[in-house]
């Protein structure tokens, strides 16, 4: 039986993991030029930085820049990215909006090559975290386990690793005497199929039947929107996306493989269900056929070069 939700919401990944994976470099003023029109479609969270090693993520150095710049639109959130410590002080420093999260890896591998990290340093790491959210007044809001479906170094990741990083998340949460509002399944790499979103999915909503789990989907190998379905019939109603489907994990991803899980692709296919996300599809089409052109290629977005059905019930 499915219990689809009547509203879904959408954070923008696309100014952030979207342009850290592509050749081209783009100009602050054209980024913030990106992350602007986005505002306007009724995009209510939009991720526009990462505080990383611009050694690492060339297209991520200008990051303080592109934040002070930013002009903000009321009513939308504008955050960015940390994997350590010393990047969450660089984002208190800045103009964003600084939302308490915990990251841990369910992958010992991945944790170790994409933060130079182990999984017992990171969770270490994570209690800086919440100290330093708690000095700040900052809420603490999710938990992100990355990997939750698989790793490109280690391969299968077991369901209860899946679930003893939740545990620890949660622990920690309570340790710090901060409600935790819920848990981000991550496919960091795109190994998730839909049987793979109804196992974990319904895994975590059972020993955690009062955390809500939102979803960070992959399009690696074409499985995004079949999962994306999949976790709407559970009623998941939390989803990372990226406009035209841009973005991939530069660490982990082939070569050319498909990026995040498309934000108006999710948009059209929720409206025509009947399900809300106060999302301007028109708009975000706009924006979407507008990143071709910044990045100078074509981009996997499906409905952005297939156009909505809107044209056709006009007609009619």
């Amino acid at each position: 039986m499915s219990d689809y939700p009547s509203f879904v919401y959408l954070h923008e990944e696309g100014p952030r993991e979207g342009i850290q994976i592509e050749p081209r470099q783009l100009t602050v003023a054209q980024k913030t030029g990106f992350i602007e029109s986005l505002a306007e479609t009724g995009l209510r969270q939009i991720d526009c930085v990462s505080f990383v090693n611009p050694k690492r993520v060339p297209s991520m150095a200008d990051a303080d820049e592109v934040a002070r710049t930013l002009k903000r639109k009321p009513g939308v959130r504008y955050t960015g990215l940390w994997l350590n410590h010393q990047g969450l002080l660089r984002a208190l420093s800045l103009p964003l909006d600084v939302v308490g999260s915990l990251r841990v890896t369910a992958s010992e591998l991945f944790s170790i090559r994409n933060t130079n990290r182990t999984i017992a340093q990171t969770l270490d790491e994570q209690q800086l975290w919440l100290e330093t959210y708690r000095e700040h007044g900052i809420e603490l809001e999710w938990g992100y386990v990355m990997t939750a479906f698989g790793c490109s170094y280690q391969g299968h990741v077991p369901l209860e690793q899946v679930l003893t990083m939740v545990q620890h998340v949660v622990d920690l949460a309570a340790e710090f005497e901060q409600p935790l509002k819920g848990v981000y399944l991550c496919d960091t790499v795109g190994f998730a199929t839909p049987r793979d979103i109804e196992e974990r999915v319904g895994a975590v909503r059972e020993r955690y039947p009062h955390l809500r789990i939102g979803l960070h989907l992959h399009d690696t190998r074409g499985t995004g929107m079949p999962n994306v379905y999949a976790a709407l019939r559970m009623g998941v109603d939390e989803f990372d996306s990226s406009v035209a489907g841009l973005g991939g994990c530069p660490f982990a991803s082939h070569k050319g493989a498909a990026g995040n899980v498309c934000t108006e692709d999710i948009v059209f296919m929720c409206h025509e269900m009947g399900i809300e996300t106060g999302i301007d599809l028109e708009a975000l089409i706009d924006c979407a056929r507008s990143a071709e052109d910044l990045f100078g290629h074509p981009l996997p977005g499906k409905v952005m070069h297939a156009g909505s059905l809107a044209r056709f019930r006009n007609a009619a």
